[in-house]
């Protein structure tokens, strides 16, 4: 159960795409376990940015540089001599990938051939965790959940560069994250699948939380790109508490992890664009005018929903944090920066609230199946 039984400290951890939203809320909680953290990305991609906003890099090792750039990445691979891999760096916006497709393909493809091709060179891994994304299924537009084994596909170009990515990864596992074979690498390989993730400290294009924590701060009408869309939204500890059980087995040499993962919220909390919309705002307090895009725009799923049955299952994981709760410390986060408070104080109490939530779920769940 995550950081519950496992011993982090002094464990090195080499973090890719660590300056970007979901990255520096790992750094952050990697750092409370006394992990000897190195990351390595490109310089924050927003101004401001999470990763700058709470000091991030102050107590970690921070390597700015390309994913796609091989040589640079095995230099760092190989002074580090990681024992934990997380492969986070990626272009993650839909929209982006639309604008640019060429981008998107080589980051989010030749970035993961890249991580796996110096993870399997380098001796002392044992632990390689690649988060791909939720939209790397064939979408069927219908209301059923998507498993594990559910058809791979991608209509829009991010999609199909998560689906491709999946596609790698499983063929590096197959090929050489094999430890029942001699002659291959002793480490583990998994594939993690989380659904939209929010939480404080996002400012990326083209997202919900930022748009609609803009419009409120500028007290204006909020556009909404596919205002009846439904996705499996989850603050961003829920998904990053699945990463680390994946991680903490794979480095006890447990085979039955080494596979693709979903992560994502009940049933319950797969709610429309426009709901999230107005429930963030009466969290904030205040009402937000929303009104839809007018303006043609590119093909985006409609609906989107996980089946996590498998973690629950295997992993014993399970949400513990429900969406309006989520929300409730979304407003708090970025309230609490406009109020001028310490972003590194506030985000890493958040960090421990969480823990706290997770480890009484945990304690729950052993207490009934006794």
């Amino acid at each position: 159960m995550s950081d519950f039984n496992f011993n982090w400290k002094g464990k090195r951890v080499l973090i890719t795409g660590h300056t970007g939203f979901k990255g520096t809320w790992l750094c952050l909680w990697m750092q409370l376990l006394s992990v000897q953290v190195h990351g390595y990305a490109r310089v924050p991609p927003t101004r401001p940015n999470l990763h700058e906003l709470t000091g991030a890099a102050a107590d970690m090792e921070s390597i700015i540089g390309d994913i796609r750039d091989l040589d640079l990445l095995q230099a760092t691979f190989d002074r580090v001599q990681p024992e934990i891999v997380f492969h986070l760096a990626a272009q993650p916006i839909v929209q982006i990938a639309y604008e640019d497709p060429v981008e998107t393909f080589s980051t989010n493809m030749m970035g993961t051939v890249n991580v796996l091709e110096c993870a399997r060179r380098t001796p002392s891994v044992r632990s390689v965790v690649v988060v791909t994304s939720d939209k790397c299924y064939t979408n069927h537009e219908w209301h059923w959940a998507y498993r594990e084994k559910s058809q791979l596909g991608g209509r829009d170009p991010y999609a199909a560069s998560k689906s491709c990515a999946e596609l790698i990864v499983h063929s590096y596992r197959e090929s050489y994250f094999n430890s029942e074979a001699s002659d291959k690498t002793a480490a583990l390989l998994a594939s993690v699948r989380a659904g939209n993730v929010i939480g404080g400290g996002d400012w990326a294009p083209h997202r919900l939380v930022p748009d609609i924590i803009s419009a409120l701060r500028e007290d204006r009408p909020l556009v909404l790109r596919h205002p009846k869309a439904i996705r499996p939204w989850q603050h961003v500890l829920e998904p990053l508490r699945g990463y680390l059980q994946v991680a903490e087995n794979l480095y006890n040499g447990d085979r039955q992890s080494a596979g693709p993962w979903n992560f994502g919220p009940v049933d319950e909390d797969c709610l429309p664009v426009a709901w999230l919309a107005q429930e963030l705002s009466r969290k904030w307090g205040r009402e937000v005018h929303w009104e839809a895009d007018r303006v043609p725009l590119p093909h985006e799923d409609t609906f989107l929903k996980l089946d996590c049955s498998k973690a629950r299952a295997v992993l014993g994981w399970a949400p513990v944090l429900r969406l309006a709760d989520g929300l409730r410390w979304i407003a708090d986060w970025y309230q609490a920066m406009d109020r001028g408070e310490n972003m590194r104080e506030v985000t890493i109490a958040q960090i421990e609230s969480y823990r706290e939530l997770a480890a009484v779920h945990s304690n729950r769940a052993l207490n009934a199946a006794v």
